[in-house]
């Protein structure tokens, strides 16, 4: 009963395509567009090999680059008032080199956009011209029917051969990719000719003839082992020949105008052309199909550009460019054990992870020197590979059909017809055809087939087969015709872990991690459980939901492993992200060796790099999580200290701040959680600790952040000292005078005042009763009106020097506001009872250098909030007042006391202040006159004052 029996050992090629079906299936190639750009008629469109550039030729005589990534026009060349026929990019002299109509041969300079030579180099029109690959030659051809060889290297005012032999206009011409020395052209007079530029000989070796009418475009195929030309012509043709033989091998009809361009693509085994009928036909290079055709309305089509190892193709129409990509830039590639099978076109190729050099030590993300092994070509075209769960057999799927090879010699052990192929944990696969069938085979035999009751869109292997419509995914048994599970996403992939336990379905924003229960669903059929349409809902439990793209990704244990959109390296454990690395380019995951504690990644250019991930962290996070300390102490012995830290930030996600503590050995970390966890004295030697490191800057942030939790959590010792080493004299002057700590105020005063912080330094000053200390600093921040109205209020015997000094400032900026001023000095008639304020300010001034009120007389102190003080003078007389305002409010004149220490030679009292200051308001001012405080100072200290007053 098998349907698809082996293939025999040997010439698998042939039996290949003797099995190949009549009907073969299209290419599923996905085509996007990346650039649109309207413009005048574009004769030449070319890409820059490592920039996102197309370049543009216009019939207008202009140049424009694109980039086609971001859809902008980044650079505009005038070349000249005729049209440009052609352009090429020169790299290696970071030129752009120019035909056109006016029979000059241009090169510029594309950075600054300079001309750097120009050449008359012919005597009629520029059709096309050709770099060389290597070396410094440019070919270029006309309609007076010549070629001419040009080296820039030495004198351009001359050519260095002149080709002739064409009969008509000579259209195009290309170096031979496989032999640098020869290129071919083509013409008008119908004629492909091949010439060689190593001899003295300007004679065409040989020519190609078979077209109708006039040949436009002639292009190599880039690689491979067919010595193929491609041409294209007036009547409406396509012609593939045998430059070795010489002869037509294959006419490729389609087009229903003249074919101005036809190339084959380096990469996919398409040929692209492109005519007057205004679209671009795409053929399969190995069966010669049309697989689609391509209008964008922007009319008839001139030119063709491809892009060597990329997907990309640029087309130049009478109305502008357009950029396409064509099917996935995501390498063909499998990995099973360590033995990497990959596709390069139609050649399978293979290399081992575990035959590294010993020697070879590449850091993580450097690139593996692989020695790799070619293994033979497949006569499909490989859009799939995927090694069998053993890894002893591998299959390949493309053009309609799969083949199943051996790993070791690339013998066909199985093939047939299908779309899409897929394996299953078992070994057993299944596979998709056109019509939306889906077979299984167990054995290699067919096992049962079906055709799900919605249109089927992808389907995916593992543990169950996944069958995707456009608005859900059911997954199905492998053993039978059996619905498991529907459920209503729509993932573009279906990533299983190794035991079948878990799956996440990669969707197209988000993906979704499920826990798959096998035992709850076999207990479910035998109980006869009634079962609806969308399945067993035993089948699977979401564990997460995540808002990040999946470009690729494995399972390493429970954790899984994914490259993100923004080339972010990332595991997940248990819902929670941590970023391995950050990729420096596209790439994709291979798979995990454990032996080796690797991950390993490709690019599209199937360069394979490394990165490090223990197994021992794998299994010491998932044992946290199943909350198994005891297995995950013994995980933690087997880490090296450099992961130390990386295990302490898991454990503070999970919430276990005092493990991460004792297990980080990073200063920074440490001190987070040690103040997450209040265990502030460690939090202030962490910090000392970081500023004693080589280089450090000082942590004055921390100390900050330090400062404010020890203020929150009341302790105010800490507070102090965090705020001093951040020198936040804000806090410090909230703290001082929150805890009545006149000493330390002072201090804070003399910092602010060193620093030029102003505010700070007079408000300490002023609470201190030091007034004129805090007059004394608004001078020295030359804020001279606020220090005369503050001098007039609480310094008088300094108010005529302070005067003066203002209006000879003020003088400098207006002599006439400056000469308004009136000096008390001068004008004493305009300051009434000003000398009794003198000997109030003096009065006060005796009483706060003799006998300070302490905090505990407050509720004394502040009856002299409304006294006031001219009228209190004059019915006293200034002796009498003096007396009184020494003996404070309600007592009698004590006997002269030696004058207190000055405040800032007080010790800063701890833990709790002994005084409190208390700003009082002030008492009621003569008329005319504004008091903002009161006179005699705000700092209450001595016997009596408690931290609760």
């Amino acid at each position: 009963q098998d349907l698809f029996p082996p293939r025999p050992q040997g010439s698998g090629r042939q039996f290949c395509h003797r099995a190949r079906s009549p009907r073969a299936m299209p290419l599923r190639l996905d085509i996007k567009k990346k650039l649109s750009a309207r413009s005048d008629r574009v004769k030449c469109v070319d890409f820059h090999p490592t920039e996102p550039w197309t370049l543009s030729a216009l019939y207008s005589g202009n140049i424009f680059v694109w980039d086609y990534n971001n859809q902008t026009l980044v650079k505009q060349l005038e070349v000249c008032d005729f049209p440009v026929r052609c352009a090429k990019f020169v790299t290696r002299k970071q030129w752009i080199v120019t035909a056109s109509d006016d029979m000059h041969v241009r090169m510029f300079n594309y950075n600054s956009l300079e001309k750097v030579h120009e050449i008359e180099a012919h005597t009629d029109y520029i059709r096309c011209i050709a770099v060389h690959p290597n070396l410094p030659y440019l070919l270029s051809c006309s309609d007076d029917m010549s070629i001419k060889l040009w080296d820039w290297d030495k004198s351009l005012a001359s050519p260095t051969n002149v080709f002739e032999g064409h009969a008509h206009y000579v259209m195009m011409l290309q170096w031979n990719p496989k032999d640098s020395t020869i290129f071919a052209s083509c013409s008008l007079d119908r004629s492909i000719k091949v010439w060689g530029v190593s001899g003295s000989s300007t004679s065409a070796h040989f020519s190609m003839t078979g077209h109708q009418r006039g040949v436009n475009c002639v292009e190599y195929a880039p690689s491979g082992d067919k010595p193929y030309l491609i041409s294209g012509s007036d009547d409406r043709t396509v012609k593939i020949w045998d430059y070795q033989t010489h002869n037509c091998i294959q006419t490729l009809v389609g087009h229903s105008n003249n074919v101005s361009a036809a190339l084959f693509h380096p990469t996919l085994p398409i040929i692209l052309t492109g005519s007057e009928d205004n679209t671009v036909r795409i053929w399969h290079a190995a069966t010669y199909r049309l697989e689609a055709p391509l209008n964008y309305f922007l009319e008839r089509v001139w030119s063709l550009a491809v892009l060597k190892g990329s997907n990309a193709a640029a087309i130049g129409y009478d109305e502008g460019t357009v950029v396409i990509k064509l099917g996935s830039e995501e390498p063909v590639v499998s990995m099973h054990s360590g033995k990497i099978i990959w596709a390069r076109g139609n050649e399978i190729q293979a290399a081992n992870l575990k035959l590294l050099d010993e020697g070879v030590t590449a850091a993580d993300g450097e690139r593996l020197p692989l020695s790799v092994k070619d293994m033979g070509s497949a006569e499909i075209f490989p859009q799939y590979v995927a090694h069998h769960p053993n890894g002893r057999l591998f299959a390949v799927c493309g053009d309609g059909e799969f083949v199943i090879y051996t790993a070791q010699a690339l013998r066909n052990k199985s093939f047939g017809q299908a779309i899409e192929f897929v394996w299953g944990h078992s070994g057993a696969y299944a596979t998709r055809d056109s019509n939306g069938k889906i077979t299984v085979f167990q054995d290699f035999k067919e096992s049962f087939s079906f055709k799900p009751p919605f249109v089927v869109e992808e389907i995916f292997g593992g543990r169950l087969i996944g069958v995707r419509s456009g608005e859900f995914v059911c997954f199905y048994d492998w053993a039978e015709y059996r619905l498991v599970r529907r459920i209503d996403v729509v993932p573009n992939s279906a990533i299983w872990s190794e035991d079948g336990t878990s799956v996440v379905l990669s969707c197209a924003d988000s993906f979704y991690v499920l826990r798959h229960d096998k035992d709850a669903v076999q207990a479910a059929l035998i109980s006869g459980t009634q079962v609806d349409e969308d399945g067993f809902e035993v089948a699977f439990e979401l564990l997460n939901e995540i808002s990040d793209k999946v470009v690729s990704g494995t399972w390493v244990g429970e954790c899984f492993v994914y490259v993100s959109q923004a080339q972010r390296l990332i595991c997940l454990v248990a819902g929670t992200q941590e970023t391995i690395a950050h990729l420096d380019r596209v790439q994709y995951l291979l798979g995990y060796m454990p032996e080796q504690s690797k991950l390993y990644l490709i690019d599209k250019e199937l360069n394979v790099t490394q990165h490090t991930l223990h197994l021992a962290l794998i299994e010491y996070q998932s044992a946290i999580m199943r909350k198994d300390f005891g297995a995950a102490s013994g995980f933690f012995s087997q880490l090296p200290e450099s992961l130390h830290n990386r295990v302490a930030r898991f454990l503070e996600n999970q919430g276990y701040a005092a493990e991460a503590l004792q297990i980080s050995k990073d200063d920074e970390h440490r001190f987070e959680l040690a103040t997450q966890l209040g265990k502030l004295q460690m939090a202030a030697d962490i910090i000392v600790n970081i500023s004693a490191q080589v280089n450090a800057m000082p942590p004055r942030s921390k100390w900050k952040q330090l400062g404010d939790v020890s203020l929150e959590q009341g302790d105010f010792s800490l507070a102090k000292r965090c705020f001093k080493e951040s020198k936040d004299l804000s806090a410090l002057f909230l703290l001082q005078t929150a805890c009545g700590d006149a000493a330390g105020l002072a201090e804070t005063a003399k910092m602010a005042q060193a620093g030029g912080i102003a505010n700070i330094a007079v408000l300490c000053f002023f609470l201190l009763g030091n007034a004129q200390a805090a007059l004394d600093v608004l001078i020295g921040a030359n804020r001279l009106p606020e220090a005369a109205f503050f001098a007039r209020t609480y310094c008088p015997s300094s108010l005529p020097d302070l005067v003066r000094t203002w209006k000879n400032d003020l003088s400098s900026v207006n002599q006439a506001v400056a000469e308004s001023l009136a000096n008390p000095a001068e004008y004493p008639d305009l300051f009434p009872d000003i000398n009794m304020s003198m000997e109030a300010e003096k009065a006060f001034k005796a009483r706060i250098e003799r006998r300070p009120a302490v905090a505990a007389d407050y509720n004394k102190e502040k009856e002299w909030l409304t006294m006031d003080v001219i009228e209190e003078i004059k019915t006293l007389g200034v002796a009498a007042f003096a007396q009184k305002v020494m003996a404070g409010p309600g007592g009698a004149a004590p006997p002269p006391a030696a004058p207190a220490p000055a405040p800032t030679s007080a010790p800063a009292p701890a833990p709790a202040p002994p005084s409190l200051p208390v700003a009082l308001s002030p008492p009621s001012p003569a008329a005319g006159w504004e008091v903002y405080a009161s006179p005699h100072g705000g700092v209450l200290s001595g016997s009596g004052a408690s931290a609760s007053s």
